[in-house]
């Protein structure tokens, strides 16, 4: 995986020309100077008065783990149900705990995730900006004990910045997911549904194709003020290894063409298409590759411009107005 300092990333030009390469990459140094990266270098003190003096006073839902779960928050055995408690308690409140508990023998681990900082910490973004992204990207705070989250992917682009403590990620590429062993799309620790092999045993007699995704892993540390890139629907397992551990990300549709998100059409394709007979399902695999996948170009290179119809550049939307009529029926 490549790594870039920040004065080569600095441009956002040269930012977006490696995001268009849908590959991750590492920026060392990308967040270093923020305000709330100096103020944990400084001290747990420092950051906890830099955080109570942004806090708006809202309350979030945290995760609380026992002891025994070694802060790795996850399904029980028969995946019904978590091996967590959820707590709802303030940022500022959260993150004194977090701290006054670090390292105790017998303490449960606190985790709080996906904050927006712009309804939980105002200012943070005006105090610690990223001008590499578009401004509807907004930063998300992450804060907790030494912790493991379930390998999991985002449907967005997502740029990931170290503030407190060292992360370690590990990668798999979208084409690995028949290897992952994926849990339910809709009963899952967090939104989005997590590779069940990977944290398992290697020998787990229950994930045999998962040592060819492990061949395939990435694997990278992050120290405070690091940032790592991660394309759409990369899988990430991402490991908090200090005591307390903060991260700011932010996530955006770098290739957006219009209001519709992919995932919300693979869903739609899965109700249309998935329990049809092999051959018919075969059939519009081929339909699927010509117009949407395109591995021969344009399905209309064939035919003037003007003749693409439907099909022809920033028609996004009348497409998606034939498709609602569709739906209605």
């Amino acid at each position: 995986m490549a790594e870039y300092t920040h004065a080569e990333v600095s441009a956002p030009d040269r930012f977006d020309a490696l995001v268009a390469a849908c590959e991750p990459f590492a920026v060392r140094g990308l967040c270093v100077d923020w305000p709330v990266t100096r103020a944990a270098r400084r001290s747990p003190a420092a950051l906890l008065d830099y955080v109570a003096a942004l806090d708006a006073g809202k309350s979030a839902e945290a995760f609380v783990g026992a002891p025994a779960i070694g802060g790795r928050y996850y399904y029980e055995e028969a995946l019904d149900g978590f091996n967590f408690a959820r707590e709802t308690i303030g940022v500022g409140a959260a993150l004194r705990r977090m701290i006054e508990t670090a390292g105790v023998d017998g303490a449960a681990t606190l985790y709080l995730g996906s904050l927006p900082t712009a309804a939980y910490l105002p200012r943070f973004a005006e105090d610690n900006a990223m001008p590499l992204l578009p401004v509807a990207a907004r930063p998300r705070i992450w804060l907790g004990h030494a912790s493991t989250v379930a390998c999991h992917h985002d449907n967005f682009d997502n740029l990931a910045c170290v503030v407190d403590g060292r992360r370690r990620f590990t990668l798999f590429p979208p084409e690995a997911i028949g290897d992952l062993y994926v849990g339910p799309i809709d009963h899952n620790m967090a939104g989005q549904p997590v590779g069940l092999a990977v944290g398992a045993p290697a020998d787990d007699a229950r994930y045999p194709r998962f040592a060819t995704a492990r061949a395939r892993a990435i694997t990278v540390e992050l120290e405070p003020g690091d940032a790592l890139y991660l394309p759409k629907l990369w899988w990430h397992q991402v490991e908090a290894l200090s005591p307390v551990n903060v991260l700011v990300n932010y996530w955006w549709d770098a290739a957006a063409t219009g209001p519709d998100a992919p995932y919300t059409a693979m869903l739609l394709a899965v109700a249309a298409i998935a329990e049809r007979p092999e051959r018919e399902r075969a059939a519009w695999r081929a339909f699927f590759d010509h117009y949407v996948f395109r591995p021969d170009g344009h399905p209309l290179a064939h035919l003037p411009e003007e003749r693409h119809g439907l099909l022809a550049r920033g028609q996004s939307g009348r497409i998606r107005a034939t498709v609602m009529r569709l739906l209605r029926g």
